[in-house]
């Protein structure tokens, strides 16, 4: 009889600045603006949408970025800004090989773990209307809809989750 052993996810802190963690965000952002203009990026979009969208602040001190692996395969990330009281969650991204694996799962958990210990009572943060996966994620995680609490141009929808 063979058993076959589950993958496991973990995950760990990075900066935004590592190899990896440049891999991962350049990956969220040409998905971001693939899925956004319904085509292709043009040449130079997605450095456009990277430096308009800056991940610089996911680090000590105003942040934390977290980068997810699926057994040794680099599979995702997720960020956190630190705001007085509560934590803005931010750069989800799961490798489409890993969606469905429980790598979203894996990655909110370790935000709310970092959440805690840093001070923030809850965790905030904006989605498109185009992300349903997205939504659908944060809605079984807990994650409630609230109303409008940034501004930004691509901001639809806002969740929030109490930590406990």
């Amino acid at each position: 009889m063979t058993i076959t052993a589950r993958p496991t996810w973990t995950i760990s802190v990075s900066r935004p600045d590592q190899p990896d963690a440049m891999l991962l965000l350049r990956e969220y952002m040409t998905e971001m603006v693939v899925r956004y203009h319904h085509r292709p990026a043009l040449p130079g979009e997605v450095d456009e949408a990277l430096a308009e969208m800056s991940s610089d602040d996911l680090t000590h001190p105003s942040g934390v970025l977290l980068l997810a692996h699926h057994d040794a395969d680099l599979a995702g990330c997720a960020g956190l800004r630190w705001q007085p009281g509560w934590a803005e969650l931010t750069r989800v991204f799961v490798r489409p090989a890993h969606r469905g694996a429980g790598g979203g799962a894996a990655l909110l958990a370790a935000v709310e773990q970092h959440a805690r210990p840093a001070g923030a009572d809850r965790i905030r943060l904006d989605t498109r209307a185009d992300l349903v996966e997205a939504r659908a994620l944060y809605a079984r995680h807990g994650y409630v809809e609230i109303p409008a609490y940034s501004q930004g141009p691509y901001a639809d929808h806002w969740f929030e989750k109490r930590l406990r």
